[in-house]
């Protein structure tokens, strides 16, 4: 697990604000909002990224039946506070075999989400098309949330993305049969108004998902 800030779009090692820049810099991206290093899945984990984020952390709440907390990440610094939230859990997949879930919240050109979307970001771009129905719907922070298939992703998962309390909302799933999990209404909840709740979220083993 890297143990630096990383840039949130391509996961390449940042420069701290100095003399010559007063923000993150990416060799490739420019000034970022620096990926903070991954660590495993625990309850203190998801209360750290909680309690700095500016941006939702959403987690599917109740998790669907035998699926768990596997890994949460955030990007941004101390003095901007977190601008993306990434949360990965992991379960049986509706057609069996295992499924990934991973939800991003971040504001615009951060690109996290785009990164584990498999696309070249910062955003959604041409390939999220909002003049069609919304493919799926979750609910989050208690309304009702579309979502839109996002096409060109890797054949290997399923990437929805769309609008929730004012900021894009990612959902990437693996394989993509487990979209199906998201037809079913799923309700997101924002941890950062959990509270005590959180000590009952069960944890897994850390997502390799978060360290691609």
């Amino acid at each position: 697990m890297r143990g630096e800030p990383s840039c949130p779009r391509c996961g390449a090692r940042v420069r701290a604000p100095g003399l010559f820049a007063d923000s993150w810099q990416c060799p490739a991206h420019g000034a970022v909002h620096p990926l903070r290093p991954v660590v495993p899945p625990s309850v203190g984990a998801l209360t750290a990224v909680a309690d700095r984020s500016s941006v939702p952390l959403w987690m599917p709440w109740p998790l669907p039946v035998g699926w768990l907390f596997t890994g949460v990440v955030g990007a941004g610094d101390d003095a901007g506070g977190g601008r993306a939230t990434a949360l990965a859990c992991s379960g049986p997949g509706p057609l069996g075999g295992p499924g990934e879930m991973l939800f991003v919240a971040e504001e615009t050109g951060v690109g996290l989400g785009a990164r584990y979307a498999g696309l070249p970001g910062p955003d959604p771009g041409p390939g999220l098309s909002v003049d069609e129905p919304p493919r799926v719907k979750v609910i989050a922070a208690g309304r009702p949330t579309p979502l839109w298939l996002v096409e060109g992703a890797p054949s290997d998962r399923a990437v929805f993305a769309g609008e929730a309390s004012g900021i894009w909302l990612w959902a990437v799933v693996w394989p993509e049969q487990s979209g199906l999990l998201l037809h079913e209404e799923l309700v997101l909840a924002d941890l950062r108004e959990a509270g005590s709740e959180l000590a009952l979220v069960p944890c897994g083993r850390l997502s390799s998902r978060l360290l691609e």
